[in-house]
């Protein structure tokens, strides 16, 4: 028998890359064709860092493939130096949990692990490109949802202030709408007296004034996010021209998934059963207990239990069968 052994120039042999990111420091491993590991080795993070990683790669042959983790927080910038440079980047989501229950935890392992997953295709989900409309859209939303929920509890702490404080300024905001609230407390003029009272309304004002610049942040990003919404996705615009959010996931209809796929069984997400509006223990028409009265019902309470998830309906009783007898008295001669 003849054993023919070829070999590969290290120049033409493809190289797949793993990738386990860090804030400060990014370890890379390098496998062959046939998933030996060629090294390991550390890399800043940082641009430079990521030229020396991509140039340490090629030098075992030809980069066709790196798996990276974290493509969207510590990795961000390694996928768009790579996908530049024209490699393919996939992103791993974790190492695999048998290696490390045999192996250990370890930065080392974890980029051999990318790797292995990367060449194996047990990771191929692209990651994100972060570039272009959408990516600026992101970024302009994440100002844009804190501002508003900052506003929110900013309203909301000016209305605690009015409910406790005193009795002129209760009467005087109690029962204004969140934008007429605003106008009135960013405007007074709390004038020396009372130490409370000054005190109070040098609150409310400072509150109304912070509300008021939050306003004028969403004003400003609303301008910056409605062109690039309009041209990116015009269907997705409403009608009313106010910045578009994203629906809930339980939007759904009851019993199915949100894709609408397979029903599912009901979960705490169900409204529970009504409650009967007659006292504990007593129904209003015989006197008897619930337990005597009660009618089978669906698991979860109404329609949003699906048709299979119904409680079995009690079993018929024979015409000749006699109740049950209380427990029999002892007598007293006993």
């Amino acid at each position: 028998m003849t054993v023919t052994i070829v070999e590969t120039r290290a120049e033409t042999r493809a190289i797949t890359g793993g990738v386990d990111t860090h804030a400060d420091v990014h370890v890379a491993a390098a496998l062959d064709p046939i998933g030996g590991l060629l090294g390991v080795r550390e890399f800043p993070a940082t641009t430079a860092g990521y030229a020396r990683l991509l140039d340490w790669l090629a030098g075992f042959g030809t980069v066709c493939l790196v798996g990276i983790e974290g493509t969207g927080s510590y990795g961000a910038g390694l996928a768009r130096h790579m996908a530049t440079a024209g490699v393919r980047v996939v992103e791993v989501d974790r190492s695999d949990r048998q290696d490390r229950r045999r192996q250990g935890k370890s930065d080392p392992l974890d980029a051999v692990s990318a790797a292995r997953a990367a060449q194996s295709g047990r990771a191929r989900g692209a990651p994100k490109g972060r570039d272009g409309a959408v990516e600026a859209i992101r970024a302009l939303m994440v100002a844009r949802r804190s501002a508003a929920g900052e506003r929110t509890r900013t309203i909301n702490q000016a209305r605690a202030l009015v409910l406790t404080g005193p009795d002129d300024l209760r009467a005087r905001f109690t029962r204004q709408s969140p934008a007429a609230l605003v106008a009135g407390i960013a405007r007074l003029r709390p004038r020396p007296g009372d130490v409370v009272g000054y005190a109070v309304r040098i609150a409310l004002r400072e509150l109304g004034r912070r509300a008021e610049f939050l306003d004028g942040q969403l004003e400003c990003l609303d301008e910056l996010i409605v062109p690039l919404v309009i041209a990116r996705a015009p269907a997705f615009w409403p009608c009313t021209g106010s910045v578009p959010t994203p629906p809930r996931c339980c939007s759904s209809p009851p019993g199915t998934t949100p894709d609408d796929s397979a029903p599912r069984p009901p979960g705490r997400t169900c409204a529970p059963p009504p409650r009967s509006p007659h006292p504990r223990g007593k129904s209003p028409a015989t006197g008897s207990t619930p337990a005597e009265t009660a009618r089978p019902t669906t698991p979860c309470g109404g329609s949003c239990s699906p048709g299979w998830a119904r409680t079995r309906p009690p079993a018929p009783t024979s015409s000749g069968a006699r109740k049950k007898e209380g427990p029999r008295q002892r007598s007293s001669a006993a």
